[in-house]
């Protein structure tokens, strides 16, 4: 299996993950999607999980504020944001790896990881400046 190694230089920036707690029933994505998409907001990743009666909803917006005003005027709530590491990557085997490898060699505990578009991964931690340095 041949390996590769990870770009010299990896583009990291800080973005805003939002989080809405919904409804685990049909229809209740569409809503928020369909509020976002009305204040011309561009959903640039999103990733939801739950079971049973309620799903955790987190989303990555280029205008997190004009989102937040959508979602209330449609009585959906953020009911949480923190800020994330947004990180450009190549689409290929083993770049997920490779990147994960050298953030548990800084010894940081990943408690948040998506897939956003144009070929970027979202990394969440409680220690942004460390997750940042260790994709240095």
């Amino acid at each position: 299996m041949q390996r590769f190694e990870p770009r010299a230089m990896i583009r990291a920036a800080v973005a805003v993950d939002l989080v809405i707690d919904i409804d685990n029933t049909p229809g209740a994505l569409a809503a928020v999607a369909a509020a976002i998409s009305d204040a011309g907001v561009n959903i640039a990743a999103a990733t939801c999980v739950g079971s049973g009666d309620r799903a955790e909803l987190h989303i990555l917006v280029p205008h997190a504020e004009a989102a937040r005003h959508s979602l209330a005027i449609s009585h959906l709530a953020v009911s949480r944001e923190r800020e994330v590491v947004v990180v450009d990557v190549e689409d290929r085997p083993g770049v997920l790896a490779d990147l994960t490898r050298k953030i548990a060699k800084a010894g940081i505990d990943l408690d948040l990881v998506y897939v956003a578009t144009r070929n970027r991964v979202v990394f969440g931690a409680d220690d942004l400046d460390a997750l940042k340095a260790a994709l240095a």
